[in-house]
C-alpha cells in the first residue's frame, strides 16, 4: 500500500479526516504498522492498552462478559476508550491473523488535544451516533440548509380581532381559504385549529356567538420570512406541530405547512398534492402516481430524513385512498363505515408503495353486503395505482377484514385468547391500524374496545411480546455481520433488526394503552410515562432512523420491494458500517429490555 492510500484509508476514518493538513502530516510520520497472529489477546482488563489500531486485514473481536460485543474487521479501528480511560472490562482477541497501524498511545493522547478528536472520542453513544450521521451526509444538505422560507408558497393568514364572534371569524376563514385564525391579542397573538374548532365548539360549548379569542390557544409559534426553511422544519419537529406561522418584522404575512415545506424540496412545486385533490378519474391519479419514487429520490438526495420523508409519502398516499373511496363508495354509505390502513402505511413509516394492508370497519345495523362491490372495486383501483396485492390477503376485497363492529369485537376477543401465531400477526395488524376515510370514530370504538380486553393481561401479552425474538441480530463474527450465503452475501435488515424493535415498541404501547401508531411517537410517549428512559428512547430512534435510511436507499436500487430489505455491507461506506453495527448493538439491548420486562424466558 502506497504512502497516499494510507494517508486515504487514516482519512476515510471519522474523525480523521477532519484533521488540518499539518496535523495529518505529522500523525502519518508516527504510525507504525503492525502484524499479530491469530488468538492474540491484544487488550483486558490486566494487559492494558498500548495503541489505537486501524485494521488492514484480518479481524478482531470484542468480548464483554465472554459475550461478543463486536467485531472488526478491515476499514474498521478500536480502542480509544481503552487509551482514554486506562482500563476496559472488554477483551480484544485476534480473531483471523492482524495486519493494521498502530497510532502509539501518547501520540493519540496528543491527538485527543484537537477538538474534533477530543469531541468524538469523548461522547455518549447518541452524540457520538449523531455526529457519523452528519459527517456521513453533510456534503447533500446544502441545497436543503440555503433555502429561505420567502423561497416557498405560503397559506394566506386569516387574522382577526379577539372580540370578533366565532361564526363571523369562521366566515372570514371559509373567504380567505385559509387553514386556521389567528387571533389578534392584546400582548401577541394566539391561534384556533380545527382541533380547537372540534374539542371547544362541535364537542363543547357551541354558542357561535361568543368571542374567538374564548376557544383560541394562546401564543403562536413563528418564523421570520428570512431565515432558513431548515430551522422552520427544525421549530414544527421540536414543537410537534403541523404549521408556523411566518412575520415579517411584527407583521404576519402567512402560514407554513410542514406538507408544503416537504413537497417543496421535492419539486420546488405542490403539483403532487394539488393534482391528487383535483383528481376526477383513475387516469388522473396514474399519472401522478409516477412522481412517488421521483419525489422519494430528491428528498433523499436533499439530506431530508427519513422519517419526514414516510410521513410525508403517507400523507399523500392517504389523500389517494380518499379520493379512491370517494370514487367507490355511494355517498349515502360513506358515514356508515371506516376505511382503515394498517401495517407500515398505518404507522405512516411506509416507503416504496409494499403491500396493501387495509380493511373496511362496518356500522352495527347495516348490511354488511351493500359493501362488497363498492370494496372490489376500491382494491381494483388500488392494483391499478400499483399498490401490490398483500401476500396474506389482509384487503378490503377479502370478506374477513370487511365487516361490521360487533363481528370485529368477537374477532378481537378472539385473538386475545387463542394465542396462535395467526392471531398474534393479526392482532399486531391491527394495533397499527389508521382511519383514512368514513366515520373514523368506528376505529376508535374498537381501539378502546382493545385495550379494555387487554387491560392488565400481562399472560398475552408476553405471548404477543416473544415475537421480537423470531429473528437473530444479524452480528456475530463475520466481519462484525452475519450474512448468508445463499442471499449473496446479504442480510435482512427487516428482520434483522426492523421488526424486534416495531413489534417490541407496538407490544409496550398495548400494554400502556397509547394509542399513537407511529413508532417514533409511541417511543416517546414510553419515555414520557416513565417506561425507558430519556438516553434509551434517543438510541431507539436514532438506531430507528439509521435502519430505514439504510433500508431506503437499497429499497430505491432494488428491482423489487422484497429485495429492498436485504444489503450486503461490504458495499456500505465505512461510516454506514459503523451506525448499522451501533443500530444492531441497540437492537439487541432492546431485546434484552423486552425478555426481562416480560419475563420472556418463561414463556413457552
Amino acid at each position: 500500500m502506497s504512502i497516499q492510500d494510507q494517508r486515504k484509508l487514516i482519512e476515510a476514518i471519522h474523525p480523521f479526516g477532519l484533521l488540518s493538513k499539518q496535523r495529518m502530516d505529522a500523525l502519518m510520520q508516527k504510525i507504525d504498522i503492525a502484524y499479530y497472529p491469530s488468538k492474540t489477546l491484544l487488550i483486558s482488563g490486566s494487559i492494558s492498552s498500548i495503541a489505537f489500531y486501524i485494521i488492514i486485514k484480518g479481524s478482531v473481536t470484542e468480548y464483554i462478559d465472554d459475550e461478543v460485543h463486536n467485531v472488526y474487521g478491515a476499514g474498521d479501528s478500536f480502542d480509544a476508550d481503552a487509551l482514554i480511560y486506562g482500563n476496559t472490562k472488554a477483551k480484544f482477541i485476534v480473531e483471523e491473523d492482524l495486519i493494521c497501524y498502530e497510532i502509539k498511545k501518547d501520540d493519540f493522547l496528543d491527538l485527543m488535544q484537537d477538538k474534533h478528536v477530543q469531541s468524538y472520542f469523548l461522547q455518549d453513544f447518541i452524540t457520538r451516533h449523531k455526529q457519523l450521521k452528519d459527517y456521513d451526509a453533510q456534503s447533500e444538505l446544502s441545497p436543503f440548509l440555503i433555502s429561505k422560507v420567502s423561497d416557498i408558497f405560503l397559506h394566506v393568514a386569516c387574522v382577526v380581532e379577539a372580540n370578533e364572534s366565532i361564526h363571523s371569524a369562521l366566515e372570514r376563514q371559509e373567504e380567505l381559504g385559509a387553514k386556521v385564525i389567528i387571533v389578534k391579542e392584546e400582548n401577541g397573538y394566539s391561534i384556533v385549529t380545527d382541533t380547537d374548532l372540534r374539542k371547544k365548539v362541535l364537542l363543547g360549548d357551541n354558542n357561535l356567538g361568543k368571542d374567538i379569542s374564548t376557544i383560541a390557544t394562546k401564543g403562536v409559534i413563528a418564523v421570520e420570512i428570512n431565515d432558513f426553511l431548515f430551522n422552520a422544519l427544525l421549530l414544527m419537529t421540536h414543537n410537534s406541530i403541523k404549521r408556523v406561522v411566518v412575520k415579517d418584522g411584527t407583521e404576519i404575512v402567512g402560514v407554513l405547512e410542514q406538507l408544503d415545506l416537504l413537497s417543496y424540496f421535492a419539486s420546488h412545486s405542490h403539483l403532487v398534492a394539488v393534482q391528487i385533490d383535483k383528481a376526477q378519474k383513475m387516469d388522473d391519479l396514474k399519472a401522478i402516481g409516477h412522481d412517488f419514487k421521483n419525489l422519494i429520490i430528491t428528498l433523499r438526495a436533499k439530506g431530508v430524513k427519513v422519517r419526514y420523508i414516510t410521513k410525508l409519502i403517507a400523507a399523500l398516499n392517504e389523500k389517494v385512498y380518499k379520493k379512491l373511496f370517494e370514487m367507490s363508495v355511494p355517498l349515502e354509505l360513506r358515514d356508515k363505515c371506516a376505511l382503515i390502513v394498517m401495517g407500515s402505511e398505518g404507522r405512516e413509516e411506509q416507503m416504496i408503495r409494499s403491500d396493501q394492508d387495509n380493511a373496511l370497519i362496518i356500522k352495527d345495523g347495516v348490511e354488511v353486503e351493500l359493501f362488497r362491490e363498492p370494496m372490489m372495486r376500491l382494491n381494483g383501483y388500488l392494483l391499478e395505482l400499483g399498490f401490490p396485492k398483500c401476500a396474506g390477503n389482509v384487503m378490503v376485497s377479502n370478506e374477513f377484514w370487511r365487516r361490521n363492529t360487533s363481528s370485529y369485537k368477537t374477532l378481537i376477543g378472539k385473538w386475545t385468547y387463542n394465542m396462535s401465531d395467526e392471531s398474534v400477526r393479526n392482532l399486531s395488524i391491527f394495533l397499527d391500524a389508521k382511519c383514512i376515510a368514513g366515520d373514523c370514530a368506528l376505529l376508535y370504538e374498537l381501539k378502546n374496545y382493545l385495550h379494555t380486553v387487554f387491560h392488565a393481561r400481562d399472560d398475552v401479552l408476553a405471548h404477543v411480546a416473544k415475537a421480537v425474538l423470531n429473528f437473530e441480530t444479524p452480528l456475530s463474527l463475520f466481519s462484525g455481520f452475519v450474512i448468508e450465503k445463499e442471499r449473496n452475501d446479504k442480510l435482512d435488515l427487516k428482520k434483522g433488526g426492523i421488526f424486534a424493535l416495531v413489534h417490541g415498541i407496538r407490544t409496550l404501547s398495548l400494554q400502556y394503552e397509547i394509542k399513537a401508531t407511529n413508532t417514533i411517537e409511541r417511543i416517546k410517549e414510553l419515555n414520557n410515562i416513565g417506561v425507558i428512559d430519556k438516553t434509551f428512547a434517543t438510541e431507539l430512534i436514532e438506531s430507528f432512523d439509521t435502519l430505514n435510511a439504510i433500508r431506503l436507499k437499497a429499497t430505491l436500487e432494488a428491482k423489487s420491494v422484497d429485495e429492498g430489505n436485504s444489503i450486503n455491507p461490504r458495499n456500505l461506506e465505512k461510516n454506514q458500517r459503523d451506525l448499522l453495527k451501533d443500530s444492531f448493538k441497540v437492537i439487541n439491548k432492546f431485546k434484552k429490555f423486552m425478555s426481562f420486562h416480560f419475563h420472556l424466558n418463561m414463556v413457552v
